[in-house]
């Protein structure tokens, strides 16, 4: 069980690594970091809501069919939509998205344009749980979603669980960090909670005890 759950573990964060090298143009490093110098703070100020590569939304313009439609967004964070071109939508949200579309098409292919933007698939901004929890898996990221909250999703810790030494590995701009997080200190108000980025990886250790 011990090899098994390291095993995915690492084959998780190695696989994250290269993602987010590739991402920076850059190689990753790791180096460890206690959870008390992150006091507790979201370290990411980019909102769930906002759109990211793989992400589809919908765009809705009043009286024009032929506009109206499901949008991918690339790996380079844009869309192509009609008259407009190549369109950046990466880190916006709905509202902001469908003023730059009007803006857009207001100026000089439609008059006074109407136009609605909603998410319709949310594949950006995910957190990974692994290790000895219950229900393992892939879950959406959310508005300061933290450490306890993203170990409740995954059912909850197994009787094997190391609670005090929960790991969370996060890559910031290229560099891979890895955060030690004692739950039960969480818990009984010993240490703050730690807030989670998209693309975090949480892995639950099995206690030798």
């Amino acid at each position: 069980m011990k090899f098994r759950a390291w095993a995915t573990f690492v084959a998780v964060v190695g696989i994250a690594s290269i993602l987010s090298a590739c991402a920076s143009g850059g190689r990753g490093s790791s180096r460890a970091v206690h959870a008390g110098e992150a006091r507790g703070e979201p370290p990411v100020l980019v909102p769930a809501q906002t759109f990211g590569s793989g992400d589809v939304f919908v765009v809705r313009v009043v009286g024009e069919a032929d506009l109206s439609g499901s949008y991918r967004v690339a790996s380079d964070g844009a869309i192509s939509f009609p008259f407009c071109g190549r369109v950046d939508v990466a880190n916006k949200g709905a509202t902001e998205v469908a003023n730059d579309l009007t803006v857009c098409l207001a100026d000089g292919y439609l008059k006074n344009p109407q136009v609605t933007v909603f998410l319709k698939e949310h594949n950006s901004k995910k957190v990974f749980v692994f290790g000895e929890v219950q229900k393992p898996g892939t879950f959406p990221f959310e508005d300061r979603m933290n450490v306890v909250q993203a170990i409740t999703l995954a059912g909850g810790f197994t009787k094997l669980a190391a609670r005090n030494s929960v790991l969370v590995t996060r890559s910031i701009d290229g560099r891979e960090e890895r955060i030690k997080v004692a739950v039960d200190d969480i818990g009984t108000g010993r240490q703050p909670n730690l807030y989670l980025s998209p693309g975090d990886i949480v892995f639950v250790g099995e206690s030798f005890f």
